[in-house]
């Protein structure tokens, strides 16, 4: 495995290169907080595992994206430390017969990341809910997971950031 991004190389990263990173760290905590609920892991050892092993890693099924690694954290953590505050606004996103414990756990985790960008971190909201919005289209892409996705993320966009509209 070779390391050929910028940092790496020594020099900064574009701001084109920036966005792709801090997009797949976006997509990195929505797989290491389903790993979390699945596994039992904890955080640390989950945000070590994706930083070491994950992170522009090259395997035999392609390459994996580098991700910014202080993006990643902060999401992992935010999503973890504010957990119930994120999942009482998901559920008032949601319709009532579908409490967060009942949707896919994909989408919950999906859900946690953005709420945690969403309430905790400067993000504008509509970029928040775009990138997670393509989140989605990465795991489900066959899937109606997307717009509804784009729909609770809209409502939760507007409980928390409403002047981001």
């Amino acid at each position: 495995m070779t390391d050929d991004t910028p940092a790496a190389k020594g020099l900064k990263p574009s701001n084109a290169e920036k966005k792709q990173m801090r997009s797949a760290a976006r997509l990195y905590a929505v797989q290491a907080l389903f790993q979390m609920e699945v596994s039992g892991q904890t955080i640390k050892a989950i945000c070590r595992e994706f930083e070491v092993h994950r992170f522009g890693a090259t395997y035999e099924e392609g390459e994996f994206a580098e991700g910014d690694v202080t993006h990643f954290r902060n999401l992992v953590d935010h999503a973890v430390n504010f957990q119930a505050l994120i999942d009482q606004m998901t559920d008032r996103a949601l319709v009532a017969k579908w409490p967060i414990d009942r949707i896919d756990p994909v989408l919950r985790a999906l859900f946690r990341a953005a709420g945690a960008e969403l309430t905790q971190m400067p993000t504008p909201p509509r970029v928040a809910i775009t990138e997670y919005v393509d989140v989605a289209k990465a795991f489900f892409p066959d899937g109606k997971e997307s717009r509804f996705v784009n729909a609770v993320l809209d409502h939760m966009a507007h409980e928390a950031k409403p002047e981001g509209f």
